[in-house]
């Protein structure tokens, strides 16, 4: 929502990231590296590879980049979530599929229920 305050925004943003490293951290037997520092999560990976998710507080956006890709994730009232600019898809369903690719298995990140691996 680019109207809203800087305030509003990080009350909003700044605890996804910390729900994101949680339920990265609590994913078992996974070869992952996950720091958040600086509204910056990194997920880091074996091969030296590294996926991005920060915060960008001039837009009021989550920006995501992996797989030589970016998404642009704006905060949607009428859905409750963080949403893909251009395509309309989840924050955290993306993470979990771009992490399923990268790892060749799948991956579910849950809010507060806890991630689970296929």
């Amino acid at each position: 929502m680019p109207n809203e305050s800087e305030h509003e925004y990080l009350a909003r943003a700044l605890p996804e990231l910390q729900a994101l490293l949680e339920s990265l951290d609590a994913l078992e037997d996974v070869p992952l590296e996950v720091e958040l520092a600086n509204d910056i999560l990194e997920i880091g990976f074996e091969d030296g590879s590294k996926y991005v998710v920060n915060s960008h507080r001039a837009a009021r956006q989550l920006w995501m980049a992996a797989e030589r890709s970016a998404w642009h994730f704006e905060w949607d009232p009428s859905r409750g979530r963080w949403t893909a600019t251009k395509t309309g898809d989840e924050l955290w369903e993306t993470l979990a599929q771009v992490l399923g690719r990268k790892l060749g298995r799948d991956v579910g990140l849950a809010r507060g229920a806890g991630p689970a691996i296929d």
